[in-house]
């Protein structure tokens, strides 16, 4: 055979093969991509409230197919008679950056999307595009609202506090606190026991799959404080810790926020944390002003350096 026609043969042995995974193998009719200056938890988390927004304003049902930790979520969306797999996929490219990665596929319209998308400006592409892009514009918005700084290596002080122990999901931490914060600063007063200095947030559980939090709402206290025995409000020494820091600044309900920055920064530089978060809240929000100067220091101690 001629080395004109192995080519030829070569070449059309590969186009075949091509066609068949781009046509019936590939997942997704087509994939959109785009940078933003986020960790790659803050997108997560972001997907998830634009979906209920969505199912606001557009009737889209949006179904958890499949995630994974904070890096992965797979949605099947349902509006009618129309279904549209959405698979997330976030990239670190550092503790302040993502890559996102958004493969769409229509059921029962697949193979035609495939086919027209590289060429055609159809419905479904110009679509799916507009949507994203909205996507983006809602979250970058959502990102100019706060800010941190990544510390590095840290440590936290020991601190006596009287605290009650609470649970929620991720995105209702601040509201859990604030709707609590009667009963312990209520308990305080009654009993003569000043607080010395601004709140904490001691986190005991965090499940990645739930996105619950089990949590202790701490006012530190004189540690010669006489306890007093009461069924939700206990007394304890925070122990000081080691750990990764982060300042963040902005509303106390984002500022997990920072934790995602902590978690990508440790996975770049090799660190194994214990995702037990503490927060310590230096600014009273019941004082207003602008929310970003609101300082909060976040601490998440290291499992193994």
């Amino acid at each position: 055979m001629k080395i004109k026609n192995k080519i030829i043969l070569g070449f059309s042995l590969f186009l075949s093969g091509f066609l068949i995974w781009y046509l019936f193998v590939k997942e997704n009719d087509y994939t959109i991509s785009f940078t933003v200056k986020a960790a790659t938890g803050t997108v997560f988390q972001g997907i998830q409230e634009w979906s209920k927004i969505q199912l606001e304003k557009e009737n889209e049902n949006y179904k958890i197919v499949e995630k994974n930790n904070f890096d992965f979520i797979k949605q099947r969306m349902t509006k009618g008679n129309s279904q549209i797999d959405y698979t997330w996929e976030m990239v670190s490219i550092n503790d302040s950056m993502t890559k996102v990665n958004v493969g769409i596929k229509e059921m029962n319209h697949s193979l035609y999307n495939k086919i027209t998308a590289p060429f055609c400006n159809t419905p479904f592409k110009v679509g799916q595009i507009k949507k994203i892009k909205s996507f983006k514009e809602g979250l970058v918005d959502h990102i100019s609202k706060f800010k941190y700084k990544i510390d590095g290596e840290g440590s936290s002080k020991e601190e006596f506090v009287a605290y009650i122990s609470l649970k929620s999901v991720l995105q209702t931490k601040a509201q859990t606190m604030i709707g609590n914060d009667g009963l312990i600063t209520g308990f305080l007063q009654t009993h003569n026991i000043k607080i010395q200095g601004r709140p904490y947030v001691e986190v005991t559980k965090w499940d990645f799959e739930k996105e619950t939090l089990d949590f202790n709402y701490c006012f530190p206290i004189n540690k010669n404080t006489i306890i007093i025995a009461d069924k939700d409000v206990k007394f304890k020494t925070i122990p000081a810790m080691k750990g990764l820091k982060v300042t963040y600044f902005g509303n106390m309900r984002t500022s997990d926020r920072s934790w995602f920055a902590l978690l990508d920064y440790a996975k770049k530089n090799g660190y194994e944390l214990n995702y037990k978060p503490l927060e310590h809240f230096l600014a009273n929000p019941f004082d207003g002003g602008d929310e970003l100067t609101w300082e909060t220091q976040v601490i998440i101690p290291f499992k193994k350096k």
